[in-house]
């Protein structure tokens, strides 16, 4: 029998997980054209993990928690100048979006790993 405090920290993983699939749902548009603009591929490979965590009924909470690990360093990575010239050469506000995704998902690492 489980007792409740595993069943309150199972339950917070999965209001986690959800908090994030609803994230990707809103904005994972905006993330993706962002991470492409980026000069790190592995960006794009975060973002595509971040989407096979949800490929199961149950979502893979520790895959997310890694797979925003990934996107926030890279964002966190950028310099301004890079952010600033693929503004330019993209017409894209790329360091606006940069500080707006690195942001909520500083958000929603730190939800992750308040219920680990």
């Amino acid at each position: 029998m489980l007792n409740t405090t595993t069943l309150d920290i199972d339950e917070a993983r999965f209001n986690t997980a959800y908090l994030v699939e609803q994230y990707l749902r809103r904005h994972g548009a905006s993330l993706c054209d962002l991470l492409d603009a980026l000069d790190d591929p592995s960006g794009f490979a975060a973002l595509c993990d971040l989407h096979a965590a949800y490929g199961q009924p149950i979502p893979d909470v520790e895959a997310v928690e890694s797979a925003l690990r990934d996107i926030h360093r890279i964002l966190a990575e950028q310099p301004l100048s890079s952010l600033d010239r693929i503004g330019h050469e993209r017409c894209l506000s790329a360091a606006d979006m940069t500080r707006w995704h690195g942001a909520r998902v500083s958000e929603l690492l730190a939800r992750c790993r308040h219920v680990a």
